[in-house]
Order: C-alpha cells, then structure tokens, then sequence
C-alpha cells in the first residue's frame, strides 16, 4: 500500500480538513504527524499560554486518531530534515498540509517544498485556514484592500468553496518503524503551575469546539449583537482559540450559524449570525493584510508612524498595566482576566490596549508582544491587526485622536459593576457610584467597608484628562509633520 504523510499545523483536527481529506481519498496509508519546530517562526514563536492549548489540543488529535486505527507522530524539528527522514523511513513520496500564512513560516514552506522537491517528494499544500485565499482578493485597481468594508463586500460577492469535507471513517495502523516523541517531550507545560485558571476556563481539541460552537449556536447568538460589548455577559462566542489552532474551520462555523438561523428563522437569530459571520470576516481581512503586508507583525502599516516618539521612561507603568494594578478597575479588570484564563473580551481588550498606547504612551509593539505570550487565542494576523487598528497606524485603523476613556467605557458596558467585581474582589463591595472611580470614594465610606484605597487597590498611575491632551499633541504633530 502507498504511504503518505500528512503534516499537521495550524488544522488540530479531523473534520473539514482539506489536507487530511485529500490524502485518505487517494487511498494510501496515511501517516499523520506534528512537528515542534518554534525556532522556525522566529520572532514569534508561540507564546507561553499559546504552548499550553497546543499541549492539550495534541493530546485530542492523537485520542480522536487513535479511535480510528491510527495514531499522531509527534517529532522535534528542523521540519525539512524530520519530514526527509519520516518519508524515508515509511517509503512517502507525498506530503499533504494545510497552508500557513505567517511571513516565517511561509518563507519556510516556500524552502522546504523546494527542498524536498530535488528529492522527488512532493509537497501538496490546500487550504484548511480561511474562507479565500489573501491573494485572490484585490481592489479594482489591483491592489490588496486596506479598508474592511470594501473587502467584506467583496468577500460575500464569492463563493466560500465547497462544503465542509467530513472526517475520515478509518486510518490504517501507524507503520511499526515510525518512532514517536511523548507529547511531555515537546515540554510545552509550564514549569511552574501557573495555569489553574486556564484548565478552569478552557477544553482544548475538535470535540470541545464543536460543543462550545453548538452552545453559543443555541443560547448565545439570538442576543449577540447586543451582549457581546458587555463583559459581565457570556455575550462572546469564545471560538477565537479553537478556530487559531484549527480545531474549528471558519467554514464549519459560519455553516453550522446559518444552518441554525435557517431552522429557527427569527429576525434575531439572523442578525445574531450575521454579526457573528461579519467577525470572521474580520479574521480574513486581518490574514489577507498579513499577507500582502508582512512587516506590520512588528512595523506600522501607516508610514506616518515610523520611528514614532514613544515614551521611555514609562517602565512603571507598563509593570502595572501588565498586573493589573493601574488604579483604572475596567483596564486592571482585563488584564488580571488575561493572566487568568489567558482570553480577555475583546471590548476590554480595545479598552486596555487604549489605555497602554495613548495614555501611557507605549509603543504598541509591546503590548502585542504581551498579549501575544498570554493570549491562548494569540494569532499573529489577529493580534498585529488589532493592535495597529486601536493605535491607529494600520489598517482601516481608529483615527488616532480616539481614545477610550475607561471611566466612561466602563460605566456604559459594566454598569453595575459586575465583570469589575469578579476580577477585582477588593472592590466588590463598592457600591456601583464609586465602583468606576474608587479613588473618589468618601473616606467615610471607606472606612465602613473595610477598604483603603491606595492601599488594597491602587490610586490611579497617570491622570486620564492630562496624559489624553498630551497624545493628542503628539499624535497630531506627527501626523501633521509627515504631511496629512
């Protein structure tokens, strides 16, 4: 019987995976195996939390082919070498894989398939990623889109493809001579126990997607557009993690909510999903922009914003942002659900990011990177996208005169203070007036709850009307010296 290798990535998972599929239907043994090569996307390997999800995401893939007669190979990098020598080693002539989009990595593919094409084996790469491919969409003038509006037009005037493909029914057995890594071996598990709260929040694995995409299919996505600015509310879908390490297609998603609207036609349900679709868009636009564009994981897509005069003196700061401790509740709120459970609700996340890059002054690049190590669902198109987009840089970006006040931002989406208390316990009994603001808290008031603020809960690091009129001047000076 031919062999073949099939070459997991980004695509933990059996069902709607084009790579997987297109290898059993040719008939041959199919030899499924993952590769920890992290030096090969430098610089961004994954991220601590990132490791953890990849851990428990493996140990799924490996049970679910396990109970169709097969098994996962787990090996160490370099990729090039390990796939010579697993082809070697199983007589494959052929590997299948599902395309990956991050500048390293493509630049590594683009090598290795030349590489082992010199030696007769040939690479076949499908898309299990996105809706479109980032290189079949352009502007009439030709051009890759900037803005999102125009591109999620253009998006819905073409056909997402065909169907999701279904899971294969059987895999032959592994061939005995194939040698595997434990999964303890990859060491992608903290040291030090710091990930309770991510075990409390989180299921890794296809399985586990598909349940939490029924849930919010059936109890979430009538009230979506409404919930999902409130962070006290389950108004999110929580899909981000599972659709970054491909336990989930965008495909399976946007299908499985439109098949549930279509069911149940009410005008809520439709809107819920097409706010929901309209998120994955996002998704795409933020990998069709990655591609064209791949110095904005760490450059401004905005020339105007090179060689900005971020502050430097401002490690104090960044220290308390990054511990939640900044004396502002709704951004100390994000930032300690962030360490927690490695996610945070993305209006908090605008909020935060905000507060990081205007108030504080701090280049954008360094809260990526620290979202980026504690984020389960850091994706490097995501993640650039939007930190650009609040900074007001990149593309289709906020104007950068807008900033978030989080007083204000916190009194509209948490107004009775519940996602505040569940974060900041030492301010749970604040009554609501006090709760976005405790610094003005009476003393009176202080004292009969048990609670000195300064003490238990930090004064404000930086005054918000102040340090705004100070980045606007700046902001606006740049822009205006580079000549808009």
């Amino acid at each position: 019987m031919e062999t073949v290798i099939v070459w997991f990535r980004n695509d933990l998972r059996l069902a709607d995976n084009p790579a997987l599929h297109a290898a059993v239907a040719g008939g041959a043994r199919v030899v499924p195996v993952y590769i920890h090569a992290p030096e090969e996307a430098a610089p961004w390997p994954a991220g601590a939390a990132s490791r953890w999800w990849l851990h428990h995401s493996l140990a799924s893939l490996n049970a679910s082919l396990q109970t169709l007669g097969g098994g996962l190979i787990l090996r160490r990098g370099p990729s090039v070498d390990t796939l010579r020598e697993l082809a070697a080693a199983c007589g494959a002539r052929q590997i299948y894989c599902n395309r990956c989009y991050e500048p390293a990595l493509r630049s590594r593919d683009q090598a290795l398939q030349s590489a082992l094409a010199d030696e007769g084996i040939e690479c076949l790469f499908s898309n299990g990623s996105l809706l479109h491919e980032p290189w079949k969409l352009k502007t009439k003038s030709g051009n890759p889109y900037r803005v999102f509006t125009p591109f999620w037009r253009a998006c819905q005037q073409q056909r997402t493809g065909a169907m999701p493909v279904p899971a294969p029914e059987t895999l032959a057995p592994l061939p005995p001579a194939l040698v595997s890594l434990s999964l303890a071996e990859l060491d992608l598990l903290p040291s030090i126990a710091w990930d309770p709260g991510l075990h409390e929040t989180w299921r890794a694995g296809e399985a586990a997607a598909q349940a939490r995409l029924r849930a919010f299919a059936e109890t979430t996505l009538a009230h979506y557009p409404e919930w999902r600015d409130l962070p006290d509310k389950t108004g999110s879908s929580r899909l981000s993690p599972h659709l970054h390490f491909g336990e989930l297609s965008p495909r399976q998603a946007a299908l499985t909510l439109q098949q549930h609207a279509q069911a149940e036609p009410a005008p809520n349900l439709i809107r819920g999903t097409e706010a929901l679709v309209r998120e994955l868009g996002w998704r795409e636009f933020a990998y069709h922009v990655l591609y064209h564009y791949p110095h904005t994981t760490d450059e401004p897509l905005d020339a105007r914003f090179a060689k900005f005069p971020w502050r430097e003196d401002a490690d104090s700061w960044r220290r308390a942002w990054r511990r939640g401790r900044t004396g502002y509740p709704i951004v100390d709120a994000g930032m300690r659900e962030l360490w927690h459970t490695g996610w945070m609700h993305n209006r908090v996340r605008m909020i935060v990011a905000s507060f990081l890059t205007k108030n504080c002054r701090i280049a954008w690049q360094q809260g990526a990177r620290w979202f980026w190590d504690t984020l389960v669902d850091a994706d490097l198109a995501n993640n650039s996208l939007n930190w650009q987009w609040v900074t007001g840089c990149g593309a289709d970006a906020a104007p950068y005169f807008r900033i978030f006040n989080p007083v204000t931002q916190s009194r509209k989406f948490d107004p009775q203070g519940g996602y505040l208390r569940r974060w900041l316990p030492e301010l749970a009994p604040l009554p609501a007036p006090w709760l976005h603001e405790p610094w003005t808290t009476p003393p009176a008031v202080q004292r009969a709850l048990g609670l000195e603020i300064g003490v238990d809960y930090p004064l404000p690091i930086l005054d918000l009307k102040q340090t705004r009129e100070q980045a606007l001047a700046v902001f606006r000076s740049r822009v205006r010296r580079a000549g808009s």
